[in-house]
């Protein structure tokens, strides 16, 4: 390849929506990264432990996968045991030391802090007690903004660097076994949604504390819970549950947005928003402008796993738009090893031509730039 190709590919690749950081860790040379090392980096897990041990499998998988980030779970649903990942404050700070200090690469330290009933960080383990969305849509903005910058200051010194709220989903259906029922909502109002969104996000911000818009497009009208299978919204879905990610991506609040399992014929008749172009293509890139990180939700949920085969799910979801894939490994059973196999479907899809490796490079840059942004990485 003569050098004015390289130079042009480069400048290609640069050029895709939300591209706009060099692909290359800490200055090193871009083309000098691997498929396994850029792949790696596209993965959130979760895992068992309280502590590292010299055999912790979640030692191997960060190094084996060159891993990008993990999440941090209270309860193991697997077992039905509250002994997973989290006991106390100084337990948790130590973990996610240790788990810092086995990477290479600064990982994304991931928790469910909504508040209220959604909060991973309970305070009777000793972490602070913050209020339900639900209650803080209440709330004056000035209480909200108080109650956010505890929680953003609490993570932080906590070592977590992502939150995987805060929750924009309108509450159109109080009845909704997953969001309206549980709280999770600020409001049925777009804009008063927006408003609090925007406190929680920039609260979160001055401590260093990346935000996540869930769950896109909208699952607050459903009828069902897409942990458990398919949520369809096609005969209830309203435009304006679009409104506060307009808003907020307007206004440059936005960092990462989390998908939704649910399906909407009317915009894409046979795929779920995590596995559809579609929806994150089409409407969430082009139409709506957003250049940031997409996080599927979890993709062992029933939702997807009752529906498609974990190859199928994780290669479409790649092919759709989704940077990084979770993989809480929190369902019906636990499997030590789905970090490993997801990397190894992933890396065999682009050598096999089924996932273009500009696909990958897309999302391993704008991976790379969020953690710049938030200094994980230099």
């Amino acid at each position: 390849m003569s050098a004015w190709s390289i130079t042009r590919f480069w400048i290609t690749l640069f050029l895709l929506p939300g591209v706009s950081a060099p692909l290359a860790v800490s200055g090193s040379n871009p083309r000098a990264v691997s498929l396994e090392e850029k792949v790696g980096q596209m993965l959130l897990v979760g895992f068992r432990g309280m502590a590292l041990e010299d055999d912790s499998p979640i030692l191997q998988i960060i190094r084996d996968t060159h891993l990008g980030g993990v999440v941090l779970f209270d309860y193991d649903v697997p077992s039905g045991s509250f002994r997973r990942n989290i006991e106390s404050p100084e337990q948790v700070q130590k973990l996610i030391g240790d788990l810092q200090s086995a990477s290479s690469i600064p990982l994304l330290v991931a928790v469910d802090a909504e508040g209220g009933r959604i909060n991973r960080l309970n305070p009777e383990y000793g972490f602070i007690d913050v209020p339900s969305h639900q209650e803080m849509g209440k709330a004056g903005l000035e209480e909200c903004r108080s109650q956010y910058r505890r929680l953003g200051r609490q993570l932080s010194r906590l070592g977590f660097n992502l939150n995987l709220a805060p929750v924009v989903d309108l509450n159109l259906n109080p009845d909704n076994p997953i969001i309206g029922s549980l709280g999770r909502s600020f409001s049925p109002d777009p804009e008063s949604v927006a408003a609090r969104a925007a406190i929680f996000i920039e609260e979160h911000r001055k401590y260093g504390v990346i935000s996540t818009l869930k769950h896109f497009p909208g699952h607050g009208s459903s009828r069902d819970d897409s942990h458990l299978g398919l949520a369809d919204v096609t005969s209830t879905f309203q435009d304006k549950e679009l409104q506060p990610y307009r808003v907020l991506i307007r206004d440059r609040k936005v960092d990462a947005i989390m998908t939704a399992h649910i399906i909407h014929r009317r915009i894409d008749p046979d795929r779920p928003a995590t596995l559809s172009p579609r929806f994150l293509g089409t409407l969430l890139r082009e139409e709506m402008g957003f250049t940031g990180v997409i996080i599927s939700d979890d993709m062992q949920m029933g939702a997807i796993s009752r529906n498609y085969g974990f190859e199928e799910a994780l290669i479409e979801a790649v092919s759709a738009g989704c940077d990084i894939l979770a993989i809480a490994n929190n369902g019906r059973e636990y499997d030590e090893h789905a970090a490993v196999k997801a990397h190894g479907i992933l890396v065999t899809a682009v050598k096999e031509g089924r996932i273009s490796r500009s696909r990958i490079d897309a999302s391993y840059a704008r991976i790379l730039h969020l953690k710049r942004k938030y200094s994980l990485l230099r």
